[in-house]
């Protein structure tokens, strides 16, 4: 079989289950992976034969796709500014309107030395490790409640940025061990937001596969950890220091409006490339 029937094959097994254009990405993708190459080389080797290894391998990633399985979770992991990162059911697959929050940061701090950075919430280590490989110099520390979130971190930033650390806190009960107040620089978090209302706006393989904790707030107080966010960067950061945050795109006023009394300027609401709210960022009077 050629690497063009195989594409073509599997991405009519997953077609009762998923529009046409996603099933031809994600069987582009397994394929891609189980050849150990990438789009340009599947499209230059499309009449190359499959080796029968990656065949023998076809059924059982096919099973769990047609369970909705997430395809990062099935090949174990996900792209995100130029890293492929190790993701799992601990973690929340990086999205692509996260690394917009890496180029507001990079766009706004690029150039300074010796930056102090902190990043709550950090899952698969994501933001931290994209933020400490284009801000060379910065010292970047990377907090999360789960043990299993950090785990994965960690074997992240052995591949990309080793010099990042880690920590577990809880960030609603405690502040990072060995940040003395007002020495902070950056203060980044792409924290749980979805309310538990929106639920059933959400896909269902996300719902059955990523972890809860890092999606849902409760609906009675859906800005409990930008709150608690606004009095971490008030204490943490130094005059001029910046918080920058992922946002739920319905609560963009909100949020932002914690900022300001909390001794934070020039705070705005910051779309996305489709024109959505998706970041609040705020500077440190």
């Amino acid at each position: 079989m050629t690497t063009r029937q195989f594409t073509t094959d599997f991405a009519t097994a997953l077609q009762p289950h998923y529009p046409e254009r996603e099933a031809q990405a994600i069987a582009a993708l397994v394929v891609e992976h189980l050849l150990g190459i990438d789009s340009l080389q599947r499209m230059m080797d499309a009449q190359q034969a499959v080796p029968a290894a990656a065949e023998a391998a076809r059924p059982a990633l096919l099973a769990r796709l047609l369970a909705h399985e997430p395809v990062q979770y099935v090949l174990g992991t996900a792209y995100f500014a130029d890293m492929d990162l190790e993701v799992t059911p601990a973690t929340l697959i990086p999205r692509p309107e996260t690394e917009e929050l890496v180029h507001l940061i990079t766009q706004e701090q690029k150039g300074r030395r010796q930056l102090s950075v902190l990043d709550v919430g950090t899952g698969s280590g994501c933001l931290a490790l994209a933020l400490a490989r284009v801000l060379p110099e910065a010292k970047v520390l990377a907090v999360d409640i789960s043990t299993e979130a950090l785990a994965v971190a960690r074997r992240n930033a052995a591949r990309y940025a080793p010099a990042v650390a880690f920590q577990q806190v809880d960030i609603l009960q405690a502040l990072p061990a060995g940040l003395p107040p007002g020495t902070l620089d950056v203060l980044v978090s792409n924290p749980p937001y979805v309310r538990e209302s929106e639920r059933p706006l959400m896909r269902e393989n996300v719902l059955a596969w990523e972890p809860a904790t890092a999606l849902f707030v409760p609906d009675e107080d859906p800005l409990l950890f930008y709150r608690r966010l606004a009095e971490v960067g008030r204490e943490l950061l130094r005059p001029g220091g910046v918080i920058y945050l992922e946002i739920n795109e319905a609560l963009g006023a909100e949020t932002a409006a914690l900022l300001t009394p909390a001794a934070f300027e020039a705070v705005r609401v910051v779309p996305d490339m489709f024109g959505k709210a998706r970041m609040v960022r705020g500077t440190r009077r």
